[in-house]
């Protein structure tokens, strides 16, 4: 079984940067734009000596002994996830997860030496340019866009980020919605200041017990703080949650045979991979705009392209579901995902927390023992319930709710649906149909033209 492939794109960034025991050292930077002198040797393929010498070393048991940590870490402008350590740097996407290492110099010739922190920006002061690379070394920041050094860099740290010290630790971004405008966070041993984008205002935060980041990462509106092969999430406005809990990368984002979450990704199979064509029982735009596909007990964010793909176990997203979802839809904030007779509502915030009175027999809440699929429309409260190769409408808003009569639609059968402001899509197999609107499908006789869902939805090549 290709168990490297199944793993999360996460975890084989951070899987590939523990493929080899490097030693992690973060040196203070001398002054200077290149303060570390050594070059790795040269050679016209651009590959270190130990791809030369060895290949690829995946070695999973050599991988999951490893205890070393990570100079720096981050999402580039692509999606790709990239981790830092020493004179290489390690990335990995959801689209091609074969290992990649690569000498720093290779992608940004004019650093060379360890990396301190690194973030990903908007650059909305360069027109052209949706996303920047900053990478920190010593006293000062380089800024890349498009895999070009932006003119004016590198620049002293302090004078791209006033009030921010140089030699720091990890930095992450924190976009407005998170922060209450957008911010950077800078660790420095147990310091932490935030950096105010538009306002250019540096303000310390003070918090006890978070510890020093070895990196720093932001994914999926989570934040991560790494020290060596541990991490600890922690909030962006109020430091580290409680009860504070610093977990083993090896038993979450590393497929470490026998150890906790890494067991699991073992066994997902061709459904952990985002192009697999493997079907998807059940899809879900929730009222936050965020798109989730289930396919047997795992789920995957739709619209999070830049941030990879990756498949979790339902239950580490939904607390408390386990098995397969054979139908969602949203309403009024919450989210409902139907299993079998069974109905469960989460919050659609982020955490999705369970809504108490939940599961619920289908029967009672809609009137209906079951469901193949089901969708809301943005702004409104009918809910429409496929069942084989008819349709029904509830009417959220009324109480009792109650299923009203079936109307035949043009598909024998259904896999998931989904409704937003591009349409309403009805999935069977690999593949999609799409509708303009409830008014074209329920007038439809014949079913629209048929689409990839991995092209459309994942971005996988046809």
């Amino acid at each position: 079984m290709r168990v490297l492939t199944t793993a999360l794109c996460l975890a084989w960034a951070l899987a590939l940067a523990c493929a080899h025991p490097l030693i992690h050292s973060k040196q203070q930077a001398a002054g200077g734009g290149h303060p570390h002198g050594a070059e790795t040797p040269g050679n016209d393929t651009g590959e270190s000596p130990r791809q030369r010498e060895g290949g690829r070393v995946t070695d999973l048991a050599q991988l999951c002994a490893d205890e070393s940590g990570f100079d720096a870490t981050t999402l580039s402008e692509n999606g790709t996830m990239l981790f830092f350590r020493g004179e290489e740097v390690w990335e990995s996407s959801w689209r091609d997860p074969r290992p990649h290492v690569r000498p720093l110099h290779t992608s940004w010739p004019e650093l060379s030496g360890p990396v301190d922190a690194a973030l990903r920006l908007p650059l909305r002061q360069h027109p052209g340019h949706s996303h920047g690379l900053y990478l920190f070394q010593g006293e000062q920041v380089w800024a890349y866009a498009d895999g070009q050094l932006l003119p004016g860099f590198p620049r002293r740290v302090e004078d791209e980020f006033p009030g921010v010290p140089g030699g720091l630790d990890a930095a992450v971004e924190c976009p407005a919605e998170e922060c209450g405008g957008e911010s950077i966070l800078f660790f420095k041993g147990d310091e932490v200041w935030a950096f105010d984008v538009s306002l250019r205002v540096t303000k310390p935060r003070v918090w006890p017990g978070l510890g020093p980041c070895g990196a720093a990462l932001r994914w999926l509106e989570r934040f991560y703080c790494l020290r060596g092969t541990g991490f600890q999430r922690f909030h962006p406005l109020t430091g580290p949650l409680s009860p504070a809990r610093t977990r083993d990368l090896r038993d979450y984002f590393i497929p470490c045979p026998g150890r906790g979450h890494g067991q699991g990704n073992a066994s997902w199979g061709d459904a952990g991979e985002p192009c697999s064509q493997m079907p998807f029982q059940a899809l879900l735009s929730d009222d936050t705009g965020r798109i989730y596909a289930f396919r047997g007990n795992l789920s995957f964010r739709l619209d999070s392209l830049r941030d990879g793909l990756h498949a979790w176990p339902v239950g580490q997203s939904w607390p408390g579901l386990e098995g397969e979802v054979d139908a969602a839809f949203a309403w009024e904030g919450r989210s409902y995902l139907i299993q079998g007779s069974q109905v469960s509502a989460f919050l659609s915030g982020q955490g999705h927390r369970p809504v108490l009175g939940y599961p619920r027999p289908l029967q009672d809440e809609l009137g209906v023992p079951s469901a193949d699929a089901a969708f809301t429309c943005p702004g409104s409260a009918q809910l429409y319930l496929i069942s084989g190769s008819s349709i029904r409408t509830v009417d959220l808003s009324q109480t009792p709710r109650w299923a009203g009569p079936a109307v035949p639609l043009p598909h024998d059968a259904v896999d998931g649906a989904m409704c937003t402001s591009d349409g309403v899509f009805l999935f069977h197999g690999p593949r999609f149909a799409r509708y303009d609107g409830v008014g074209e499908l329920l007038a439809a006789r014949e079913p629209a033209a048929l689409g990839s869902i991995s092209a459309r939805f994942l971005g996988c090549p046809q």
